[in-house]
């Protein structure tokens, strides 16, 4: 697999293993995601997709027996490194999941969230334009603008997704992981979230776990197959789907197996 020069790479992870106690549940993947690109992990359910994710945010920190080996950099420092200020790496890496989850909060007070603990507002007038601008890239703003008093809860679901965007880009990531982000929504609000998708990546690296191959081919510039635990193949979206390398990745392709 031929890795990418590392000032090309966003985030590059070489020989990655988590063990969840007993179980191996990645095993040694090598891995370069591009900037400003939208990457797609696919594969059958539990071969390790959001394991990889949650590894690029620290997540797995807070899974009991989770261990995590090998080299995994953003921008080339190590996200694993000792000296690393995890809250501080969760601002810099967002994270919106499969199912909306709003703060039982105010629209607004659920974006301002992350700039009030930050500290990236010096007042009032600089929050509510940080407030405004993430509803806007978030597609979110013409829907909400007399809203914004109204609980986030109050939304529907595919309103709360783009208010969990909203929320995960307002203390400006540079990256942002999405768990299955639209499995929960119906069709048309999955068409808006993808729309929304296509225009972040202008601004921001995307990792997007998906179990829609459709998804994935429609959304992403790169695709990797990922299969107990093993990443098998990893290329441009439009060979991953027109002509894999990897018998496994072809039979997933083509359904023979999922």
């Amino acid at each position: 697999m031929t890795h990418l020069p590392s000032r090309l790479a966003k985030v590059s992870a070489r020989d990655v293993n988590v063990h969840y106690g007993e179980k191996h549940a990645l095993k040694h993947v090598d891995l370069d995601i591009r900037a400003n690109e939208v990457t797609a992990l696919i594969g059958p359910s539990g071969c390790g997709k959001s394991t990889f994710l949650r590894c690029i945010n620290r997540m797995n920190d807070q899974i009991e027996n989770a261990h995590v080996s090998g080299a995994l950099t953003l921008d080339g420092q190590d996200i694993y490194d000792k000296g690393i200020d995890v809250v501080q790496l969760r601002a810099r890496v967002g994270m919106v999941f499969q199912k909306p989850n709003p703060f039982p909060k105010s629209i607004f007070d659920n974006v301002a969230y992350g700039p009030r603990i930050h500290g990236l507002a010096r007042d009032q007038a600089e929050l509510d334009e940080i407030v405004m601008t993430s509803l806007e890239k978030a597609g979110l703003l013409t829907e909400v603008r007399d809203r914004l008093d109204e609980p986030g809860t109050g939304l529907s679901g595919g309103q709360q997704q783009r208010l969990c965007i909203a929320r995960a880009i307002a203390v400006s990531p540079e990256l942002i992981l999405m768990d299955e982000p639209c499995s929960a929504l119906d069709p048309i609000a999955t068409a808006k979230v993808e729309e929304l998708i296509d225009e972040l990546r202008e601004n921001y690296t995307i990792v997007i776990v998906t179990h829609s191959m459709q998804q994935a081919a429609r959304v992403s510039q790169r695709t990797a197959f990922f299969h107990l635990g093993e990443l098998v193949e990893v290329a441009d979206t439009e060979q991953i789907f027109t002509n894999p390398q990897h018998p496994l990745t072809q039979g997933y392709i083509t359904g023979r197996f999922g």
